[in-house]
């Protein structure tokens, strides 16, 4: 065929276009694989841009992004001229003159480069085919890029290709907005509006010629250019991008002069919440979607959702003050309790001496070193002990310090934790979420991750299995010794239960004096006549969802349960016995505003009004009964204004590690769980690591603060009357007892409990240090 053609050079020349036209089909039809995959006009006309996901509090303000590459779209209309001009200046001084690839500019910088000045000739088009469609990704590549010089053919002529498609679909508008839609700027930012905001915190359509010379002349070198950690080099391509735009008359001579003198003037107060602050929550969230975007086929992290969260702004920032003033409060109780000594103990009070050689095995870096020094234990010794800089969590801020990854562990294993969940039952939505203390240092989520001995708060689930089983408020039972047989794994046990003071006073007591006081041997009475199977099965109910392992010991706490279910469980008795699932998302939309779904509350009726109303009056009996374990609240004035009722349970586990306070008003009901991360780190008394002491404290605190805002929407008033008609007795005053001065004997004098007039009690009962206590 080429024989025809006796010109021999024409001959060379049409066999050259005609291979290169062979060429060119071979990469877009991915040729036996060989050349990967190239966009088609349906992936140029939908291009899938990957964008953040955000998540929102009740009100529509921004929470946090779900992102893996930080971008924000903006419209051509918003994004200032001197950005399109710079640009183009820049980058592409012919874009209005070709049809996505300029072969001058092309044959040019090859010229160029061959005489020392590299220059690069990819057109704007071309960059943006790289950036939209990862010409250049391992994806996109065939068998052909394992050839050096032949893959970057390859994918040259892949990005001419998508460039002439481009310029075929998009006009040239369009495909400058893209293009700053998706260029990357370095440090996980992507796109001139997250870039304008980070550097200058302004938006793409407020820039000056100075910073949007700035923002493109980053395009170069994204690292070298970067006008926070290297503001030099940055002024300097800043000017010769100023300089371009003089060149090419885009500004005038005057408008050079004034920008050229500026210096180089950043701001970075702009929050963009990439996932501080508020990243328990996020991460709450993430989890809370993972069955709906599976289910939905959307991806969290690149569909661009708009997430609208229950979390209340207002009470969570009330909640985040009280946990910090309080925490820190008790960090340095606890420090001052242990002074020099190490607090890892056993049960009987004996230190752990392998507790920081198991805690070093546990890491995941332990078995690399135990491949690199193969096994030489005095090599990761030295490893382990070996000091260096670091910045760790304080109290008052992050710290640069001097540790050995020994001193790290011996440091991080003191800090106290903790966990608070506040749900309004009516509507089911979630409030407040807390899951730690700093999610930077300690990303473990306290709320409904981590899941740790409820102590006396799971006695109520014994007094409801009563009440709904024939048992009144005011049925009377003896606070005596307690010996309970049963069997466990085919094993005959026998249980004897003591009280928190390791006495028994052999009074008699009201269901609602026990729950109140919180008395370990009649507690255990009533789940031997209820039966401790029934009390699991009704805690279930509630909604609490961990395994319960059923044994005598389950009403006081003997289980693993998270603050999630706890709180749960607790509203099925403010929401009128019906048990609710907590909502947490009310809505998802896409970046235009429709709406994808929206999420209502699923419940179910498990009690009836009558028992879920006695309940609560059980609850009162924390604040109302002679030794009621919520009476510490009385220390919060802010809590007693206009009649107002709270009830509550406090909870404390074996040897002061986990400390409760479930706390319910009229609206809310909270959780608050406080301890270290490791259960052999703890307390040691009373005084310093009950519930009442740890927990209670910061519901207290943060009551107060909801209650003194006129605008959190929350009130001051009486629980709520009873929903039906109370066929049980439960208006049984409790003996308050009070000592004669003359007399060590104990006299009583009846006490009105119905009444929402209180005394402040003289002093706070101690709870035992049993398996479960208060």
């Amino acid at each position: 065929m080429f024989r025809r053609l006796k010109n021999r050079f024409l001959r060379y020349f049409v066999i050259f276009i005609y291979f290169v036209i062979i060429f060119f089909c071979s990469i877009e039809l991915n040729f036996l694989w060989l050349f990967g995959y190239s966009p088609d006009m349906q992936d140029i006309k939908t291009p899938t841009l990957s964008l953040a996901s955000e998540v929102y509090y009740a009100d529509g303000t921004l929470i946090g992004r779900y992102y893996r590459e930080n971008r924000s779209p903006v419209e051509f209309k918003n994004i200032s001229p001197n950005i399109i001009n710079a640009l183009v200046a820049t980058e592409d001084v012919r874009f209005y003159k070709h049809n996505g690839v300029d072969f001058y500019s092309f044959f040019t910088s090859i010229l160029s480069t061959a005489k020392g000045d590299k220059r690069g000739g990819s057109t704007i088009t071309q960059q943006l085919a790289k950036n939209l469609f990862e010409t250049r990704k391992k994806k996109s590549q065939g068998i052909l890029r394992h050839v050096p010089v032949i893959k970057t053919i390859v994918y040259k002529c892949k990005e001419w290709l998508t460039a002439f498609k481009i310029e075929h679909v998009y006009t040239k508008q369009q495909i400058l907005t893209l293009y700053l839609n998706t260029v990357p700027f370095g440090n996980n930012t992507f796109g001139i509006k997250t870039a304008s905001l980070k550097i200058f915190n302004k938006a793409p359509d407020a820039v000056d010629p100075a910073q949007a010379a700035t923002l493109v002349g980053m395009l170069k070198a994204t690292s070298t250019y970067n006008p926070i950690n290297n503001p030099d080099r940055s002024l300097e391509r800043r000017n010769t991008v100023l300089s371009q735009m003089l060149k090419y008359n885009y500004i005038k001579k005057a408008d050079y002069d004034t920008n050229i003198k500026k210096p180089m003037t950043l701001d970075l107060s702009y929050v963009d919440n990439e996932g501080q602050g508020d990243s328990y929550l996020r991460q709450a969230v993430e989890r809370w979607l993972k069955k709906w975007c599976h289910d939905n086929d959307y991806d969290l992290y690149q569909d661009g959702l708009k997430i609208y969260t229950t979390i209340d702004p207002r009470l969570q920032q009330y909640a985040e003050e009280a946990v910090a003033e309080k925490m820190k409060m008790l960090q340095k109780r606890f420090d001052n309790l242990w002074g020099n000594k190490n607090p890892w103990r056993d049960l009987n009070g004996n230190e752990i001496t392998d507790f920081v050689l198991k805690a070093e095995e546990r890491l995941p870096i332990y078995q690399l070193l135990q491949k690199k020094y193969n096994n030489n234990t005095t090599l990761i010794n030295q490893y382990f002990e070996k000091p260096k800089r670091m910045t760790v969590f304080t109290w008052n801020g992050e710290k640069d310090t001097t540790f050995s990854s020994v001193d790290s562990i011996k440091y991080y294993t003191r800090i106290l934790n903790t966990g608070m969940m506040t749900i309004e039952p009516s509507s089911g939505k979630i409030k407040v979420w807390i899951g730690g203390i700093d999610h930077k240092y300690f990303n473990y989520d306290h709320v409904n991750q981590s899941r740790r001995q409820a102590g006396s708060t799971f006695k109520p689930f014994a007094y409801l299995t009563a009440i709904d089983n024939g048992y009144s408020p005011c049925d009377v039972f003896t606070d005596q010794p307690v010996s309970i047989k049963y069997t466990d794994e085919g094993k005959q046990q026998v249980w004897e239960p003591k009280n928190a003071d390791f006495k028994f006073s052999y009074l008699q007591m009201s269901l609602r004096w026990a729950m109140g006081k919180s008395v370990n041997s009649i507690t255990a009475q009533v789940t031997e006549k209820v039966g401790w199977d029934k009390v699991v099965e009704y805690a279930h109910k509630c909604g609490i969802e961990s395994p319960l392992k059923s044994v005598p010991s389950v009403s006081l706490g003997s289980n693993d349960v998270s603050v999630y279910e706890m709180v749960r469980a607790y509203s099925t008795f403010l929401n009128k016995g019906v048990k609710i699932d907590p909502l947490l998302v009310t809505k998802i939309t896409d970046q235009q505003g429709n709406v994808l779904d929206e999420f209502t509350l699923k419940s179910e009726k498990v009690l009836s009004e009558e028992t879920a109303w006695l309940m609560l009056y059980m609850f009162r009996g924390g604040m109302e009964e002679p030794g009621g374990t919520s009476q510490a609240l009385w220390e919060y004035p802010g809590l007693w204004k206009k009649d107002n009722q709270i009830g509550g349970k406090t909870g404390t586990s074996t040897g002061y590690v986990d400390g409760w306070y479930m706390g319910i008003t009229k609206d809310l009901v909270t959780g608050v769980w406080v301890g270290a991360d490791d259960r052999s780190v703890h307390f040691t008394t009373s005084e310093t690591g009950e519930g009442s002491h740890t927990a209670l404290p910061i519901f207290g605190a943060f009551m107060q603060k909801v209650y003194a805002d006129p605008k959190s929407g929350y009130t001051y008033g009486l629980f709520p009357k009873p929903w039906t008609k109370i066929t049980k007795k439960y208006d049984c005053p409790s003996p308050h007892l009070a000592v004669d001065s003359a007399d060590t004997d104990s006299l009583f004098r009846p006490v009105d409990t119905t009444k929402t007039e209180q005394t402040k009690p003289d002093q706070e009962p101690t709870p035992d240090n049993t398996p479960q206590n208060r």
